[in-house]
């Protein structure tokens, strides 16, 4: 990668390329693969499909990432919960997708992240043990999916003194040690899909946002510009509906039961330096903790519930005061410091898309959210639809895999084996190479090969290497980078996925002048 501001070729989706290929789209031409839905498993589709040399258009009612993929804890889980409740395989998948996300197709993304597990009074030496085991356990899983120990370091146990210089911020009374695991960590959720997209779009497919699948087929779709209100038809060999939460809506017969995963946002500075995150055991429950994560733009996520969702699926789900609650509450078991209700400066939900096998739909008490299995599933309708759902972020890659293979099949068409698991996103590299790069170490972990790029773009212009908003570290120049490269439309695109500043609102509301200010500079060139 030259250190010039160009991004990777083929790469750049903005607002040109999306209205020249929707007309290419619909021109009446049939293309091998339709994917509906650009979350991860979309994005991953659209990948997949082709990176095997496919004819591919994907389209997204809305922007990348809109739904649930953007409202994670940005993990790249292990699958060590699994394991606690004998889903074996589950757990096996996570880890070796945990792995080739680390090691080969975004090192620049997600790193390792520390985790320390407080032993206070409200742990007992038995849940300790279990803990621990569980640690173990999760690290015999990285053996088991060849991930290296010097990606994911092996647990240990803690001094008090050790768990207060990794958590200063635990009340030390009581405090007998601690238990210090790894696992995966984002950068960010919506990155990631941007990624996928962009990858995918180096590789021909037509990544069209703001297009909405009014009915869909085997044979294609009917859809709608959102921009402009026009309708006109896809048509497609194979279609697959990775539309998450909405599957149900699409294609008849498939029965979601969202549940809802609520975080909380609070300055870094309320809580102090956290050179770890935190595993905060859930009174009364075994297998079930909050986790404290740091980031790296001054907030911190506290995270997350698991409560089934009853009634119509909202585009941008509501945060209520009980998850609030029930958050701050676990917080304060542990916390030196507190943290109270107008502490919180922003709050975060998203619905995992699981599928619902218990014969009715949202079947109430007899069984939670928490208990059903976040096993993924690929269906195929009578009529030849392939429609994806359940699972997880970690394992979009498999999914993505699963549900192209099944189009294939079902439709005949000539495609050989998926080459995903060795191939590296836009911006991916080798430790090395990425540690050499002539930019801020932010920008690598956010661009990866492309920072030198992101970063020449704030040499050339004073202003651009200013932060849209105090106290927050996102520049001029990232802005300016999603509208030319990322297929950013408009300001929420920018706020709300591509720099994350919405997260809190009030951040938001003082970043959008000068957001909207960067879009009209760059309309001419977008």
């Amino acid at each position: 990668m030259s250190q010039t501001a160009v991004p990777a070729a083929g790469a750049s989706l903005s607002a040109a390329r999306r209205a020249r290929e929707l007309t290419e789209a619909t021109d009446g031409r049939a293309v091998d693969v339709l994917v509906v839905g650009l979350g991860a498993t979309g994005a991953g589709a659209a990948l997949d499909a082709a990176a095997r040399g496919l004819d591919v258009v994907a389209v997204d009612a809305h922007d990348l990432a809109f739904g649930t993929s953007r409202w994670s804890s940005k993990l790249v889980h292990g699958g060590l919960r699994y394991l606690a409740s004998a889903q074996f395989d589950v757990a096996h998948e996570s880890a070796v997708e945990r792995g080739v996300l680390m090691e080969r197709t975004a090192p620049h993304l997600v790193r390792a992240q520390p985790f320390v597990l407080p032993l206070t009074g409200l742990v007992s030496p038995g849940q300790a043990a279990l803990a621990w085991a569980g640690f173990r356990a999760g690290d015999a899983l990285r053996l088991s999916a060849r991930t290296a120990r010097a990606t994911l370091p092996a647990p240990r146990r803690l001094s008090p003194v050790e768990t207060r210089h990794l958590a200063p911020a635990l009340r030390p009374g009581g405090l007998r040690g601690g238990l210090l695991s790894w696992d995966g960590r984002l950068t960010d959720d919506a990155r990631l899909v941007t990624a996928l997209a962009r990858t995918a779009a180096a590789r021909d497919a037509r990544v069209l946002t703001r297009v909405r699948a009014l009915e869909i087929t085997a044979s294609g779709a009917r859809v709608r510009d959102e921009l402009t209100g026009e309708e006109g038809e896809i048509r497609a060999r194979a279609v697959i509906n990775a539309s998450g939460v909405w599957a149900g809506d699409l294609v008849d017969g498939i029965r979601i039961r969202p549940s809802r995963g609520t975080h909380l946002v609070l300055r870094s500075e309320h809580i102090g330096p956290l050179p770890a995150g935190l595993h905060i055991p859930v009174p009364g429950e075994t297998n079930r903790f909050v986790l404290v994560l740091p980031q790296d733009d001054g907030r911190v996520y506290v995270g997350l519930t698991d409560e089934p969702l009853d009634g119509p699926v909202p585009d941008v789900p509501d945060v209520p005061e009980t998850d609030i609650g029930f958050l701050l509450d676990v917080l304060g078991s542990v916390l030196d410091v507190p943290v109270r209700r107008g502490d919180v400066v922003g709050a975060f939900a998203g619905l995992r898309p699981l599928l619902d096998t218990s014969g009715t739909a949202r079947s109430g008490a007899a069984s939670r959210t928490a208990d059903i299995s976040r096993r993924h599933a690929v269906l195929t309708s009578p009529d030849g639809v392939v429609s994806v759902v359940g699972g997880k972020l970690t394992t979009y890659r498999r999914m993505a895999e699963d549900a192209v293979n099944a189009a294939v099949d079902a439709r005949g068409l000539a495609a050989g084996p998926s080459p995903t698991a060795a191939l590296p996103l836009v911006g991916a590299a080798a430790p090395r190479t990425l540690a050499a790069l002539r930019a801020p170490r932010r920008l690598v972990q956010r661009y990866g090969t492309e920072a030198p790029a992101v970063h020449a773009l704030a040499g050339r212009d004073p202003r651009l290497a200013e932060p849209v908003v105090p106290g927050h570290p996102v520049t001029g120049a990232e802005v300016l980078w999603a509208l030319r490269h990322e297929g950013a439309l408009d300001e929420a695109d920018l706020l709300d996925r591509r720099t994350r500043i919405g997260l809190v609102p009030a951040d938001r509301a003082e970043a959008l002048e000068a957001v909207r200010a960067l879009m009209g500079e760059a309309a001419p060139l977008v």
